[in-house]
């Protein structure tokens, strides 16, 4: 019998990317709080907010496997996180303009019966093109990008503004890292092709 998954997430992003697996899910929101620690790294941010987004809901799913992803996009020890207002994503686009960043995607399968976590963090490094403030504007007129870390949609038009990808699995980008995911699955005993 295929043990129950759980997405501990209701991003409609991570949604559509685990679909692709054809597995049966559901999703529950996490009700995490997302601040970092004071002086904590990036990946280390990422991978304890997989990890807690995915304990967060194993009470009500004792018997899940929980898949818990988290996001955190950093160029030294400057992050960009979901902006929320467009003149934040103006600001972010433009501090990140001609520069690397690279977007830590954390994530964690935890078996519930036994509380037992697989923790993985995988990064994607992503060129920005140098960008003029009107393709800024012009890129916030055209894409809602006020809720995706960085501020660029690159499953949209985001991808636009973009020189270059560099990572293992260009779905991390996008928030779940399905190749590292798939591993995970096999090793809690989830029969995938």
């Amino acid at each position: 019998m295929q043990r129950i998954l759980v997405l501990a997430s209701t991003s409609p992003y991570r949604r559509e990317l685990l679909q692709r697996l054809q597995l049966p899910f559901e999703t529950t929101a996490p009700e995490v709080d997302e601040t970092a620690h004071a002086d904590e790294a990036p990946v280390t941010t990422a991978i304890r907010l997989a990890e807690a987004k995915a304990r967060a809901v194993a009470e009500r799913h004792p018997n899940a496997l929980i898949i818990g992803s988290d996001q955190v996009a950093a160029q030294g020890s400057q992050r960009f996180g979901k902006p929320g207002t467009r003149a934040n994503a103006a600001a972010q686009l433009r501090a990140m303009s001609g520069r690397e960043i690279v977007f830590h995607t954390g994530l964690c399968l935890l078996d519930a019966t036994n509380g037992t976590a697989q923790t993985r963090c995988v990064d994607i490094h992503v060129g920005f093109r140098d960008l003029s403030d009107a393709e800024i504007e012009s890129y916030l007129d055209k894409e809602d990008a006020l809720n995706c870390a960085g501020s660029a949609k690159s499953e949209g038009l985001g991808i636009s503004l973009l020189s270059y990808l560099r990572g293992d699995d260009p779905n991390a980008l996008v928030g779940l890292p399905l190749i590292a995911l798939c591993e995970m699955l096999r090793a809690a005993g989830v029969s995938l092709p």
